[in-house]
């Protein structure tokens, strides 16, 4: 391990015969039928299923793990930070917090509320510290903090500080160094083409390339590229294996203990997409383009329940010269304006949350894609560079936005209002009253400022800076993703779930592939790996305990 294909650095597009259903083919149902047996089968190599190929091999079980794509590491590779929202866990504690599970389980439940069971939210609030305890146990996995303030400032025992948020340490190339290649991301290198570092694995790569790192030291593991699970079999009500296909080669691969399904969302699946209601296109996600759902529909195939089908995780995205819209945070400056010219969201807001409320305007008619943020010529704004702080993508030269009519400049508000097609009377009205506020220091409208993390990013003041200087620009956005949330509905052990409740034997969901226990909220900054982990840690473990399939 890692087992690499030999078209490993060919470019790949997914396999459109893959997207259909599938039916359980009778004829594995049969011991003898199988290619390959073991105890336990990952399908994706994200946070979560990296964290479950760990487990097992750690305890003593075989494992194989499949990766539909060219590259390990999912869509936790593309993050730049890597964070885990695990309260109170080890290096936490060493670093002197005073905060208090029980406080954390009350902060996440009254952000999500009833929409998840109770005891899926208790679950990955709980068992988030004791999975970092058994994690750094060992020698290679390494964690430090990364303070990141909750999403929901005003919610009850919100913590300011980021104190329930953690990254693994960077981990030197020269460690594993035929992992530089195999790891996916980061974004710029998929993107961009830009080289991938040769120095240091940094945010989600360290803890990515820290996993297969060490999971590889135990025996009986195997993790293999372009391998991707599109069917699983079930005999007398059980799940006991999957079907794989590597280069239009089907595998039968027994799994003794169960298959977790840790393979990402559906976000570059246009087809489900529009099945389930999911608002955007794949073109504007930031999830790796394996992310096709061929797991939820084996998952469906065999009566597995769903939830949250028509959920992501959100956020704007500014627009770039190729078409797609990609993850942007940090707006310090600047205003977004509906199609009216006037503003309608606090744009220092959370992303999720800030993405969220794009939505429901769009819904509402009251805007259409692109957006616009508009800004001055000052400060971060020189030259008519937005002030984002911080893109997943980084930008281009900005001629090439000019040119695509995606960055607009006038010297008045009103010209400007033209160029976007807006009232200009409305837009100088808005800007006018967005300046009293910076003036009174306190947004009346929107409350831009008001939480601890709209003020992350600009020394602890309120992010309101004037809008006075021309020449005045304006810059497209629209609608990005982190990745679906919707998945299969599970228990508190990751056991996925019939339409009746019932456990499928044998079946286990976890990650974007697992309906989220954060329902239609994003409580804090590393949510989305942090349950990734925990549940496919989890998942092994019942698997562990439970009695071998002979």
């Amino acid at each position: 391990m890692p087992e690499a294909d030999e078209r490993l650095r060919e470019d790949h597009e997914p396999d459109e015969r893959l997207r259909e259903d599938h039916e359980p083919d009778e004829r594995l149902r049969e011991d003898h039928d199988w290619d390959e047996v073991t105890d336990v089968l990952v399908a994706g190599s994200g946070a979560g299923g990296a964290t479950a190929a760990y487990t097992a091999a750690r305890e003593g079980l075989e494992v194989i793990l499949v990766e539909a794509t060219e590259r390990f590491g999912g869509t936790t590779a593309y993050s730049g930070g890597g964070g885990m929202w695990f309260p109170c866990n080890p290096v936490l504690l060493r670093a002197g917090t005073d905060d208090r599970i029980d406080d954390a389980l009350e902060y996440y439940t009254s952000v999500v509320g009833d929409r998840t069971p109770r005891a899926l939210q208790e679950t990955y609030v709980r068992s988030g510290a004791p999975l970092i305890e058994y994690l750094e146990s060992d020698e290679l996995l390494k964690f430090t903090l990364l303070p990141w303030p909750d999403y929901f400032g005003k919610a009850p025992k919100a913590r300011a500080d980021g104190m329930r948020h953690i990254a693994a340490k960077a981990l030197r190339v020269s460690v594993a160094p035929d992992l530089a290649e195999l790891i996916r991301g980061p974004l710029d290198s998929d993107r961009l083409g830009h080289p991938r570092p040769q120095d240091y694995f940094v945010g989600g790569r360290a803890l990515i390339a820290r996993f297969l790192a060490a999971t590889r030291r135990y025996p009986n593991t195997s993790a293999r590229l372009n391998t991707a699970l599109t069917e699983l079999v079930v005999a007398d009500g059980v799940v006991v294996g999957a079907v794989v296909e590597t280069a239009g080669e089907r595998r039968r691969i027994r799994a003794r203990r169960g298959v977790l399904l840790a393979a990402g969302g559906f976000e570059h699946n246009d087809d489900m997409r529009a099945r389930f209601g999911v608002p955007g296109a794949s073109r504007d996600t930031m999830g790796p383009w394996g992310n096709q759902g061929l797991a939820h529909l084996a998952a469906m195939a065999v009566g597995a329940d769903s939830d949250l089908m028509d959920q992501a995780w959100w956020s704007p995205g500014l627009t770039h010269p190729d078409g797609t819209s990609a993850f942007s945070l940090w707006f310090t400056g600047g205003i977004f304006v509906d199609d009216d010219g006037k503003r309608f969201v606090n744009e220092s807001a959370a992303y999720d949350r800030l993405g969220r409320a794009v939505l429901t305007a769009i819904a509402d008619g009251r805007v259409t894609l692109p957006y616009w943020m508009i800004y001055d010529d000052s400060g971060d704004g020189a030259g008519g560079v937005p002030p984002v702080k911080a893109t997943n993508v980084s930008m281009v030269e900005p001629e090439k936005y000019v040119a695509a009519g995606l960055w607009r400049t006038a010297d008045t508000l009103e010209e400007l209002a033209a160029e976007i097609g807006v009232p200009p009377q409305n837009l100088v009205e808005t800007v006018t009253r967005f300046n009293d506020s910076v003036r009174r220091g306190i947004d009346e409208d929107f409350g831009r400022g008001d939480e601890p993390y709209d003020r992350a990013f600009s020394g602890g003041a309120p992010p309101l800076y004037p809008i006075t200087k021309g020449p005045f620009h304006a810059a497209a956005f629209g609608v990005s993703d982190l990745g679906t949330k919707g998945g299969l509905r599970t228990d508190t052990a990751a056991r996925v779930l019939d339409q009746a409740d019932n456990v499928i034997v044998g079946l286990y969901a976890a990650g974007n592939t697992m309906a989220a226990p954060s329902g239609t909220a994003y409580p804090g900054g590393g949510n989305p790996i942090g349950t990734s982990m925990v549940f496919s840690h989890l998942a092994v473990r019942n698997m562990a305990e439970g009695a071998h399939r002979e």
